[in-house]
């Protein structure tokens, strides 16, 4: 726009349009002794700056007016506002929060970049980074040979393609068990395996047929539940650190270990006649462990009781031949004194157990008399004796 004389009646008091005085004078413009700015020029500059946006050409012509220039002008503030609005957005979008169970991911361009503890935390915005939340505190679980039922606990749905097992008599099985996992390294199990609930799985039910088919049917049955649930978890273990898997099993569990349901009947039955027996064994193997021990005591205070006689019998033989030595050496030195001794001592001895009675030979017709109270007597001092 330029300037130009209005005439008489193109402003107050003659003055143009702008505030110019009447022709013939020189123009005064409001601002200053400067020109006013190029309306024209500026509109025509921010289509050419923002002409992609607006849509609208190079150059506004003067056709247009001062009012169609104040519009695209506040048209184009306006998108540039969007655009710094929308630009602020995507820098926000950057922002991420890790929960107390999660450890973060950032992946820059799709490859690792690094972890990120729990909390807030800012990554670069879509699509140079993102972010993955593994719970990595989290137990997981999986169930093999059966479907348990989670609206009623004791009820459930049996996988017989997964709990059939062959043990190691060749008996068939019935095994249902539990995998208790949880992620132990986060990178390893984002971009190291494809499945890992799957993958737990098939290792942990590989290794349960690797160690079924080592044991017995009967062990496996009754006391070698501990054993077989740590030899899996041991294992999977190692074949889950062979894959780098970052999964670290915490406890196999054996839900049911039963023989197969066509044939569980006839080995109840089986079972039973094998507890009787082990029963009457016990019930053997303690009157065995009863009866002998006391067996062994009788025949050991028997040994001892002869060998105590023995002894006893070999001493007085020994005495009775010194006695009779020690008498023969005084007879042989004095006859006569030896043998008047042997018959006084002799006959004290019987006079001492018998029983004398005196009676007056003047008396006639006297019956024989037996003394029982002293016959009885005898016979209980006699049976005193003869009492250990």
């Amino acid at each position: 726009m330029s300037w130009h004389n209005g005439g008489q009646g193109g402003g107050p008091g003659g003055q143009g349009p702008w505030g110019s005085p009447r022709p013939g004078r020189r123009p005064e413009p409001p601002w200053g002794n400067g020109l006013p700015p190029d309306l024209a020029a500026l509109i025509a500059r921010a289509r050419r700056l923002f002409g992609g946006i607006t849509g609208g050409r190079g150059n506004g012509g003067q056709g247009g007016g001062s009012g169609g220039g104040g519009e695209a002008w506040r048209a184009s503030r306006l998108w540039l506002a969007a655009a710094l609005v929308l630009v602020l957005l995507w820098f926000a979008s950057g922002l991420f929060r890790v929960q107390p169970d999660e450890e973060g991911v950032v992946l820059r361009f799709g490859a690792f970049a690094r972890l990120v503890p729990p909390g807030l935390s800012y990554h670069l915005p879509w699509p140079i980074e993102s972010v993955l939340r593994p719970a990595v505190t989290r137990i997981n679980r999986i169930e093999i040979g059966y479907r348990a039922n989670l609206a009623a606990e004791n009820e459930g749905r049996d996988v017989t393609e997964e709990s059939l097992m062959l043990t190691g008599d060749e008996n068939i099985i019935d095994i249902d068990f539990t995998v208790f996992w949880r992620i132990r390294s986060a990178p390893d199990y984002l971009f190291n395996i494809r499945h890992p609930a799957g993958t737990v799985k098939s290792v942990a039910e590989s290794v349960m047929r690797e160690v079924i088919g080592r044991t017995p049917i009967q062990p496996a049955l009754t006391g070698a539940r501990g054993a077989i649930e740590e030899a899996v978890q041991k294992g999977a273990q190692a074949i889950l650190d062979e894959y780098g898997s970052g999964i670290e099993i915490t406890q196999v569990q054996l839900q049911k270990v039963d023989p197969p349901p066509a044939v569980i009947d006839s080995f109840r039955d089986v079972q039973r006649a094998n507890t009787d027996a082990e029963r009457m064994r016990n019930e053997a193997e303690a009157y065995h462990n009863d009866i002998v021990p006391r067996a062994r005591g009788e025949a050991a205070r028997i040994v001892a009781e002869a060998d105590g006689a023995r002894q006893a019998a070999i001493a007085e033989a020994g005495g009775a031949a010194q006695r009779f030595a020690s008498v023969l050496a005084a007879y042989r030195a004095a006859k006569d004194i030896t043998l008047a001794r042997l018959y006084i001592e002799t006959m004290q001895a019987v006079m001492e157990k018998g029983h004398v009675t005196v009676i007056d030979p003047a008396i006639k017709g006297v019956l024989p008399l037996l003394s029982l109270d002293r016959h009885d007597a005898a016979k209980g001092d006699a049976a005193a004796g003869e009492k250990p």
